[in-house]
């Protein structure tokens, strides 16, 4: 068997086989890359849809100079899953127009969605959907009852 002759086939098929791999080293080269922020919009999007929820406390809302210079609005909350104290910070500067910093209220209770497999990958505001709470929930008032009547209870002194 000599190894220096090819048929017309096995040469066609090397030409496809280069010709697909150039394909598809090109498409990975030139394809557009999702940004940072749609990545982040894909995240919270994706724990909108299949987050569990979880009681939580917001802790703080503060700002930091970015790596880009520009100053990121961030809210650290807290929040206990299997006895495992969890403590995040979620960066709202890109959806400044759906939450204000100002309303929000730090010490008071929130909710939190979280990823089962994956409970620190967690978010407090989304574009659909937030945990933030207006205050603290107001128990309803119940006028007091009429009294019991309790006559029966009593002895009755006309009996002879």
């Amino acid at each position: 068997m000599n190894f220096l002759t090819f048929s017309v086939w096995q040469l066609v098929a090397g030409v496809a086989c280069v010709a697909a791999l150039g394909t598809a080293g090109l498409w990975l080269a030139l394809r557009k890359h999702p940004s940072a922020e749609e990545l982040e919009h894909a995240r919270r999007q994706f724990l909108v849809q299949s987050g569990r929820l979880v009681d939580a406390m917001m802790l703080d809302v503060f700002e930091v100079d970015g790596e880009d210079g520009r100053t990121l609005t961030m809210l650290l909350y807290e929040y206990r899953i299997g006895g495992v104290d969890y403590q995040c910070s979620q960066d709202v500067s890109g959806i400044l127009g759906i939450v204000d910093p100002a309303q929000v209220r730090v010490g008071f209770p929130c909710t939190v969605r979280y990823q089962p497999g994956n409970p620190q990958n967690s978010i407090v505001v989304a574009e659909e959907w937030t945990g933030l709470r207006a205050g603290l929930p107001v128990l309803p008032t119940f006028e007091d009852p009429e009294p019991l009547d309790v006559s029966h209870l009593r002895p009755r002194r006309d009996r002879r």
